[in-house]
């Protein structure tokens, strides 16, 4: 699938899942919801890579890698999400989520000594400047309540958490374990760690038959985790942890569009220029883009491939 392909079906799907997550919250405990999610996709997706005969024999050591990527990118993160969006409203959480693109940038330099854009920094800049201005009066409003930052706080630990996630899959993909196979292990892994962190908090695993909480899971499930992660994490793959990123920054603006036909939310002047922004800045960042040649999903361990992790600084 070509890079801008990849790009577009990331922030539309994951633009949606916003909403979708409201729509999870009420009967059952938001852990469990997340377990249910994964466990779900994590089903359809091995069953998927076996129909396809995908090679899925891998060492002990690979597998505790794709174990790191469930733990951060299906688990932990989701849950603390979920939790966090029972405190604040949808759009500050897709804004607190946006500052993912700077934790990209800041572990990769960390871990991987990669050499920070600045392009990447501009276009990050203006785009989450943006959002601020979409979403203005939510924090303009931000008061110093117990709840709210309860919630603000959990929002930066999740988002901290995805970053890592992201990070190890960048890692895998340069160790030649395909998005595939990693994604549908690492999937299980993560509705087991969510799993068993339920039973231990001694969480009720029961279900809401409503059409709402079953159609949000579903969607959840097959688009916002086995089609928009296996999107994502290929384009993080060919670009970059801090250019792919960047998707992130578009989320909410998706998740904005949705809310003013499903919520009667209307756009000010303000909101309109803050979309402008986030807009330029979507072009910068995409502009002069180096895309790696894209490895076969069952490319061998050996494979000799241009480090995921290292951009070209401009």
């Amino acid at each position: 699938m070509p890079t801008l392909s990849l790009y577009i079906t990331s922030v539309l799907i994951w633009g949606s899942t916003w909403y979708a997550i409201k729509l999870q919250l009420g009967i059952v405990a938001p852990e469990v919801s997340v377990a249910y999610r994964f466990a779900i996709a994590a089903v359809l997706l091995l069953l998927f890579c076996v129909i396809r005969r995908k090679n899925m024999r891998y060492s002990l050591v690979e597998h505790s890698w794709m174990a790191v990527l469930g733990f951060f990118l299906f688990c932990s993160n989701y849950a603390v999400f979920y939790v966090a969006t029972g405190y604040l409203t949808s759009g500050l959480v897709a804004v607190v989520f946006s500052t993912v693109v700077f934790w990209n940038i800041f572990f990769a330099r960390i871990l991987f000594g990669t050499a920070i854009s600045i392009r990447v920094v501009f276009s990050t800049f203006l785009g989450t400047g943006g959002l601020a201005l979409v979403f203005w009066p939510e924090i303009a409003n931000l008061q110093s309540d117990g709840d709210v930052m309860h919630g603000l706080t959990l929002c930066i630990i999740a988002t901290v958490l995805a970053s890592l996630g992201n990070i190890t899959s960048g890692r895998n993909q340069r160790k030649g374990l395909p998005v595939l196979q990693s994604n549908a292990y690492g999937m299980a892994y993560g509705a087991a760690f969510t799993a068993l962190y339920a039973l231990a908090a001694g969480l009720d695993f029961n279900w809401d038959p409503s059409p709402a909480y079953l159609g949000s899971l579903i969607y959840l499930a097959i688009f916002g985790s086995i089609l928009a992660f296996g999107a994502y994490l290929t384009l993080l793959g060919r670009i970059g942890a801090g250019k792919a990123a960047y998707a992130a920054v578009l989320f909410p603006v998706v998740a904005l569009t949705m809310s003013v036909f499903l919520e009667g939310y209307m756009f000010t002047p303000l909101a309109g220029l803050g979309v402008i922004l986030v807009l330029g800045g979507n072009v910068i960042a995409l502009s002069k883009i180096r895309t790696v040649k894209p490895q076969s999903q069952d490319a061998p361990k050996d494979a000799q491939t241009e480090p995921v992790l290292s951009p070209k600084s401009d």
